[in-house]
């Protein structure tokens, strides 16, 4: 039988050129808004905080900017 990963938060480790997959999954959580980002749609992200963000307006206010 074949598990869907939809609906199910990815665990990412991310980096500076991109995130590598921990556990699959369709999405991750904005560590600001708690918002769904497709994996396919993120582009925001903290390697040292290791958290996602949905936008660059969200990255610039969990960063104090």
């Amino acid at each position: 039988m074949l598990m869907s990963n939809s609906s199910r938060a990815a665990r990412l480790h991310y980096m500076a050129n991109g995130f590598r997959v921990l556990s699959p999954g369709d999405h991750v959580v904005c560590a600001v808004s708690g918002e769904r980002i497709a994996l396919d749609e993120l582009r925001y992200w903290s390697v040292e905080k290791q958290e996602a963000y949905a936008s660059a307006d969200m990255a610039g206010k969990a960063m104090g900017h």
